[in-house]
């Protein structure tokens, strides 16, 4: 496992003092990562990062997060939780009990997520997950929150669109077994297919371990089952594998991907196989305006490359704890007491204005936002098709 990531802010304090910058030499805001930085969806881990480092950046640059008239330094821990389930709960753990963190931004992916949640909730720390989708992770759990929509509200999106972009009336699905993200996404999805187009539409329901490479078996038994589509609530790493596949086995059909395909490695896995699919997702890049471009050029300058939904959902998540600490007036030395004060501020947020659409809480960790499906185009490039909002 890596060591956990400090930035040293004293340091740079110093820095910008001697530089006659007018950074405050309070204590510093503590914010824990929990991320993938090894494991199977790397990317994911490296966007969260990424999205938090520049964020921090801008804030320290300006003296410091403001709260209560005085300024303090940001310092964001990273924590690699190796894409395990375990991993996340033992480092969320450390970043709660010796880091003494005031929030948690992450874990992303639902594997990880729902059982850091627990950890997060037991020990009453304010945790948010930008990206996890399965209503596990916060079901039940006061003290944690999301930037994302749920599974129950994709599935049905991924299901019309599928249903009136191929002229659908049969589907296949293929998902990972043990992860909850693609498993939950998955089952979400048989139910809202079968509302729509009754039993017996769903043609073959497929699927596969979290270290397989070969999926020969299963895209065989779902090539003869001729569905209209095949349906993917897949990370990236395997979308990038089994889209290729299933061509190589003569499959000529559509795929419908889900947003976990949004990030910027699945182009370069899968090449041109990929070109003219599409997934449901949290932000189109492409033909951004406003908040949103500004980020995603600040993000492309500094990266040279494109964020994708983890980036830009981490960025959101990071901003409405920063307004939750704000809310506060004043940074507590007591530490389990700014927590609660945190806590009980993201919980008062009725609406926030993200870069990934205006997100509204209805007395739960869990927003009521929109959906955004994307085509990737003949360029490679995750472009706006529509976008879904909740009724």
């Amino acid at each position: 496992m890596l060591k956990h990531i400090r930035v040293p802010t004293l340091v740079c304090a110093a820095m910008l003092l001697a530089a006659g910058g007018a950074f405050a030499a309070e204590a510093p805001i503590k914010i824990g990562f929990p991320i993938p930085l090894t494991g199977e969806i790397p990317k994911v881990g490296e966007s969260t990062k990424f999205a938090a480092e520049l964020y921090r950046e801008e804030v320290n640059a300006k003296g410091g997060l403001e709260v209560g008239g005085k300024k303090y330094p940001l310092e964001f821990i990273y924590e690699n939780n190796e894409a395990k389930p375990e991993t996340a709960v033992n480092v969320t753990l450390k970043l709660i009990t010796r880091d003494n963190v005031l929030a948690i931004v992450g874990p992303q992916s639902s594997r990880q997520a729902v059982p850091a949640g627990a950890t997060a909730n037991d020990n009453e720390t304010p945790m948010i997950t930008p990206w996890s989708t399965n209503p596990d992770a916060t079901k039940d759990r006061p003290w944690v929150f999301r930037a994302a929509f749920l599974d129950d509200f994709q599935a049905p999106v991924a299901a019309n669109f599928a249903s009136k972009q191929f002229e659908a009336k049969t589907a296949a699905v293929l998902f990972e077994i043990s992860n909850d993200y693609s498993k939950g996404l998955a089952d979400n999805f048989r139910d809202a297919w079968e509302k729509k187009h009754g039993k017996g539409s769903l043609l073959a329901y497929e699927s596969h371990g979290p270290k397989d490479q070969d999926f020969s078996a299963q895209l065989t038994k779902i090539i003869k089952a001729k569905p209209d589509f095949i349906f993917l609530p897949e990370n990236y790493s395997f979308a990038a594998l089994i889209v290729p596949q299933a061509r190589d086995l003569g499959y000529k059909g559509p795929f419908m991907g889900s947003d976990a395909w949004g990030s910027a490695e699945l182009m370069k896995l899968c090449k041109d196989t990929c070109k003219g699919q599409f997934f449901s997702t949290h932000y189109a890049a492409a033909g951004a305006k406003g908040a949103t471009k500004e980020f995603i050029d600040k993000y492309n300058k500094k990266y040279g490359y494109v964020p994708d939904d983890v980036a830009a959902l981490t960025w959101d998540a990071i901003g409405i704890v920063m307004e939750s600490i704000q809310k506060t007036g004043k940074i507590d030395g007591n530490v389990r007491k700014m927590r609660k004060s945190i806590r009980d501020n993201m919980a008062s947020i009725k609406e926030y204005k993200g870069i990934t659409g205006t997100m509204r809480f209805e007395n739960r960790g869990d927003p009521v936002k929109c959906a955004v499906i994307v085509e990737i185009d003949q360029k490679g490039d995750f472009t706006f098709k529509e976008s879904v909002c909740p009724q």
